[in-house]
């Protein structure tokens, strides 16, 4: 998903670290100090978010029948592995946090609270299945084999990977996407009824803040998940919030 304008940003960052931080060692006596990653965050993420489901419902409200995989690209031992579900089971302990890993969590209706921890990391709190991810700018935090696993943060610079205002009638998106490329995943379910991804899964996703003019601010999350297990080819998937004033509505409901 890397564009020719993420090169370009790139190519311009290094092209002004270059030209700059000389001048400033010279000024201030000692070397350049980049700006912490919150402080240099081109978009605010944080605050509390609610699904707005505009596609695939029945597959994200409802927990479709067995075989019913919505688009997902199993390879045939994927579509062997979905067809073991057995509905019956799906409240035993070890299955119910399945939905809730990070490869399908963001699917999952609900809320979000998304904070600062520190300077250098996001996190991103679920009221569905109270879970936390952890997106770290510096050093990976989480621990593999964990239903989140290791998150990697970086700003991307570009405008957008949808292109100004997307598919939002009079949208504006604000000057970059958070990108974030998590690893080390416990296997779980892209879908409730058990499609599954392994633990080799990778996991990048762009999160776009969009501004609309009727003053409500919307969150896009574009994602890829390439498992080699289970899948012939990467999934996409495009999910969307609308940001709330307040926590109203937020209750953690726990997988567990």
């Amino acid at each position: 998903m890397t564009s020719w304008r993420g090169r370009l940003a790139i190519l311009s960052v290094i092209v002004a670290a270059t030209l700059v931080t000389p001048v400033a060692g010279q000024r201030r006596g000692g070397p350049f100090t980049p700006p912490s990653p919150r402080a240099a965050a081109p978009i605010d993420l944080t605050g509390y978010w609610v699904s707005v489901v505009n596609e695939d419902w029945r597959h994200r409200m409802t927990t479709p029948p067995k075989g019913d995989v919505g688009g997902v690209p199993l390879n045939p031992a994927g579509r062997a592995a979905a067809n073991t579900w057995d509905p019956s089971r799906a409240n035993d302990p070890g299955e119910r946090c399945k939905p809730f890993g990070a490869g399908g969590l963001m699917r999952v209706p609900g809320r979000l609270h998304i904070t600062w921890d520190g300077d250098d990391t996001l996190k991103v709190e679920t009221d569905a299945g109270a879970q936390t991810r952890l997106l770290s700018f510096r050093a990976s935090r989480g621990e593999g084999g964990t239903w989140q696993g290791v998150s990697s943060a970086s700003w991307d610079r570009s405008e957008t990977v949808m292109g100004r205002g997307g598919f939002l009638p009079g949208a504006t998106a604000q000057g970059g996407s958070l990108k974030v490329v998590t690893t080390s995943m416990k296997p779980g379910y892209v879908l409730r009824n058990g499609v599954p991804y392994g633990a080799q899964a990778v996991l990048t996703e762009y999160f776009d803040r969009f501004d609309v003019p009727n003053g409500d601010s919307l969150l896009v999350v574009s994602s890829e998940l390439a498992d080699p297990q289970f899948f012939g080819q990467p999934y996409w998937t495009s999910t969307h919030f609308k940001r709330q004033s307040d926590a109203n509505g937020w209750s953690p409901k726990p997988c567990e």
